[in-house]
């Protein structure tokens, strides 16, 4: 395995849902080991939190499960599109707005929405944004997340 993949989970601000993504792939990609061919990223459709660390909530949320959220928001670029084998949007307006940086050709075989890989989607394949709620919106995230993520990583390995 010489192949490096790089992949980035996008939310509007990046500060709850996908540095949360980012941390519990992290975690999962250490413990296979992997972690010097899969490089992980978050980023968000908007600017508004640049170089914020994650919202408090999400981390404590995040700590009460055994992940450390150290990433610092960052706006997604269309260029990260030429960077990343695969971007996912944690809910349908991020991915339109991810759609519209890029033509579809150079977006198809890479933008997901997270949801696509989480088992018990059922047909809903939004993760809410837990920022203007309570403690339960960061808690049923964590779960969304930590079920599709070993999916995620799956899918992963079969484009090493």
């Amino acid at each position: 395995m010489n192949k490096t993949l790089k992949i980035c989970f996008v939310c509007h601000g990046n500060i709850c849902r996908s540095p949360l993504a980012q941390g519990v792939m992290e975690s999962l990609v250490k413990k296979e080991r992997l972690e010097e061919i899969i490089l992980i990223s978050s980023a968000g459709v908007s600017g508004w939190h640049v170089g914020e660390p994650p919202d408090i909530r999400m981390q404590n949320t995040a700590r009460k499960h055994g992940v450390t959220l150290e990433s610092r928001a960052r706006h997604f670029q269309a260029n990260d599109f030429k960077q990343m084998d695969m971007v996912l949007a944690m809910d349908h307006s991020n991915f339109e707005t991810l759609k519209t940086m890029r033509p579809l050709a150079d977006t198809q075989d890479k933008l997901f929405l997270f949801r696509s890989f989480d088992p018990e989607n059922k047909g809903d394949l939004e993760v809410p944004d837990p920022y203007y709620g309570g403690d339960r919106g960061f808690e049923l995230v964590f779960k969304m997340v930590e079920r599709a993520c070993p999916e995620i990583l799956e899918h992963l390995k079969t484009m090493l």
